[in-house]
C-alpha cells in the first residue's frame, strides 16, 4: 500500500527543536538570506537600492553608505517594528506551517510563551502575507465554483415556546457570510467573502480567464455564467460526480475551512473571515509540500509583503 505523503519522511524537513538549537544568529541570517537572496544575505538599502552598507551589529541594523538611511532586515515588510526574537518568529512560522487546519491564537501564544494579543496579530500578519500570493491571479483551464455559509449562528431558546424560526431574515444576526471559492484543477484557489452566493457570478467574470470551463452545482444563480463561459452543471441531489463533472475539489477546500473554523478557532468574526478563508486555501493549494518548504514560502511572502495597514499598531489603535 502506498504511503500517504504527509506520513512520509519527505514531508518532515523542518523541526521546531532545530530552530532553537541553531540559535538566534542562525535564525537572523536565514531572514537576511531570504530577504536579499541576490546578495546571499548582504543588506540592500530599501530606499535607494545601494548594496554598500555599514553593519550596526549591536542593534542588528544597517546604514546605507549612499543615503545614510538606517534599516533592519524586517524594515518595510509585514514584520516591521517587530519586538520578538528571530528564533521565536521562525518558530511561529514553523508552527503555522505544521498546522494542517490552522492554529488558534491561544495555542500559538502558549507554544511561544507570549501574550495572546501578540500571537493574534502575528498570526493575522502571516495570513495577510499568504493571501498576497493570489492577489492578481486569474484562473484558467477547468475551474470549479461554489459557496459555503459561515457564522451568524442563532442559539435556540431553552423552552420550545420561546423558539423562533431561525431561517427568517428578521431573526438573523446579520453576521452570516458566504465564502465563495473558485478553484482551478491542479491550480490555485481564490476566495471571496460576500453576503450572497449569487455575487460569485460577477467574481467569476473578473477572475476567470476567457475560454476556461466552469463546473458548478444546480443553484439557479449560476445560470448566468452560460453567457460568458462553457459551464457544466452537477445536481447534487442526484450525484456528486458524473462523467468528470463535479465540484469535488472546491468541496475539499470547504471541508478544510469548516474544520479550521469549528475545530481550531470556534468563532470567526465576519470582519476577519477573508483571512481565515485565504489561509485555508493556501494550505489546500500547497498540501503536497514539506513543512520546510511551507515555512520557506511563509518567510519569503512576509519579506516581500509591505507593512500591514490593518495590523500594525492594531491593539494601540483599539485603545
Amino acid at each position: 500500500m502506498t504511503q500517504h505523503f504527509l506520513l512520509s519522511a519527505a514531508s518532515r524537513t523542518l523541526k521546531l527543536k532545530d530552530i532553537y538549537k541553531a540559535g538566534e544568529e542562525a535564525a537572523y541570517r536565514k531572514f537576511c538570506e531570504i530577504r536579499w537572496p541576490e546578495t546571499d544575505g548582504d543588506a540592500i538599502c530599501p530606499r535607494c537600492g545601494c548594496v554598500e552598507t555599514y553593519d550596526i551589529s549591536t542593534r542588528r541594523k544597517f546604514k546605507c553608505k549612499a543615503c545614510s538611511h538606517q534599516f533592519s532586515v524586517t524594515s518595510g515588510t509585514i514584520f516591521a517594528s517587530r519586538k520578538m526574537e528571530f528564533t521565536d518568529l521562525l518558530a511561529a512560522i514553523c508552527i503555522v506551517a505544521n498546522a494542517a487546519k490552522g492554529v488558534s491564537s491561544v495555542q500559538l501564544s502558549r507554544d511561544l510563551g507570549v501574550q495572546y494579543k501578540t500571537a493574534f496579530v502575528l498570526a493575522h500578519k502571516i495570513r495577510e502575507a499568504l493571501s498576497d500570493e493570489t492577489e492578481n491571479t486569474k484562473l484558467s483551464g477547468t475551474v470549479e465554483i461554489d459557496g459555503a455559509y459561515f457564522g451568524g449562528h442563532i442559539r435556540p431558546a431553552n423552552q420550545e415556546i420561546n423558539r423562533v424560526d431561525r431561517r427568517l431574515a428578521r431573526h438573523q444576526t446579520g453576521k452570516r457570510r458566504v465564502v465563495i471559492a473558485l478553484r482551478q484543477r491542479s491550480g490555485r484557489t481564490l476566495t471571496f467573502i460576500r453576503k450572497s452566493e449569487a455575487e460569485g457570478v460577477e467574481i467569476a467574470r473578473n477572475r476567470v480567464a476567457n475560454g476556461a470551463e466552469i463546473h458548478a452545482d444546480e443553484a439557479s444563480h449560476w445560470d448566468t455564467l452560460n453567457a460568458f463561459f462553457p459551464v457544466n452543471r452537477i445536481n447534487h441531489s442526484e450525484a456528486y460526480s458524473a462523467n468528470g463533472i463535479c465540484t469535488n475539489q472546491v468541496e475539499s477546500y470547504f471541508s478544510r475551512l469548516r474544520r479550521m473554523v469549528s475545530g481550531q478557532h470556534h468563532h470567526v468574526s465576519p470582519q476577519y473571515l477573508h483571512q481565515y478563508a485565504a489561509h485555508a486555501a493556501w494550505l489546500e493549494d500547497h498540501r503536497r509540500e514539506s513543512n520546510g518548504a511551507l515555512a520557506g514560502r511563509i518567510v519569503r511572502n512576509a519579506m516581500t509583503a509591505p507593512v500591514s495597514r490593518q495590523w500594525k499598531g492594531y491593539w494601540q489603535r483599539s485603545i
